[in-house]
């Protein structure tokens, strides 16, 4: 069972930076990989971006790429994003996401996903 916390939420005027945290329970962090997804006020949950086990592949949306950074510590059991010259549609709940062995062409769907955090809220302000 792999259980998941996100972190770092907050209240943020664009243009200005976030960082988020995801810490994941249990001795087998390092074999997931994990994704960030957002859910914007009656919007669908969309993918952000994801990293593999090793944090030697990235992803990102074409709507955060230049913009956010995904990173992992796997001494620490714990995976960023940090979110740079935010926009006000940025704001979104933030959710991260794992799973062992995840295809790479599976990174950006929500539904290659078993374990979920419970999000932390994110609001950008013109």
């Amino acid at each position: 069972q792999v259980q998941l916390v996100e972190s770092g939420g907050g209240l943020v005027q664009a243009g200005g930076s976030l960082r988020l945290s995801c810490a994941a329970s249990g001795r087998t962090f390092s074999s997931l990989a994990m994704g960030w997804f957002r859910q914007g006020p009656g919007k669908e949950r969309e993918f952000v971006a994801a990293i593999s086990w090793s944090g030697g592949a990235l992803y990102y949306s074409d709507s955060v790429k230049g913009r956010f950074t995904i990173s992992r510590d796997n001494t620490k059991n714990t995976m960023y994003l940090q979110m740079n010259s935010l926009k006000p549609e940025d704001t979104a709940a933030y959710f991260c996401a794992a799973e062992f062995q995840l295809r790479t062409s599976r990174f950006d769907d929500q539904a290659s996903y078993r374990y979920w955090g419970q999000g932390t809220q994110v609001t950008v302000s013109s």
